[in-house]
């Protein structure tokens, strides 16, 4: 299991890594709202905008959402995204998005590291 900590605050301690394409493209869709800890990062194979351009067909709760570059550094951010809301865009280049419970990102601020551990 992961940890993902930004500025010495756990944002999620129950982390699921989506690196193969079908689980990616299912993302959420048809999933039970993450609970307060619980996280999906999806990791893109390189950095980029089209890559990590998203969706929310089929997802039935709204969600906060983090794009990180390669660095782990915090390049765009969204909350409170609703569901079936048909694109949304990074504003930069990005390998990893975590998708997050709604108002767990309200802390993140763009610039920020986020640190994945192992606890």
């Amino acid at each position: 299991m992961v940890e993902l900590i930004n500025r010495g605050v756990i944002l999620a301690d129950k982390v699921k890594i989506n690196k193969d394409i079908l689980s990616k493209m299912k993302g959420l869709m048809f999933s039970k709202p993450l609970k307060k800890g619980e996280a999906l990062v999806l990791v893109s194979d390189e950095e980029g905008i089209f890559e990590t351009t998203l969706h929310m067909f089929f997802v039935f709760f709204s969600i906060d959402i983090l794009w990180l570059d390669k660095e782990y550094t915090v390049v765009d951010k969204r909350e409170g995204v609703r569901s079936f809301t048909p694109l949304i865009i990074p504003c930069k280049a990005a390998k990893y998005v975590i998708e997050l419970p709604k108002k767990t990102a309200q802390y993140v601020r763009i610039g920020d590291t986020v640190e994945f551990r192992k606890p």
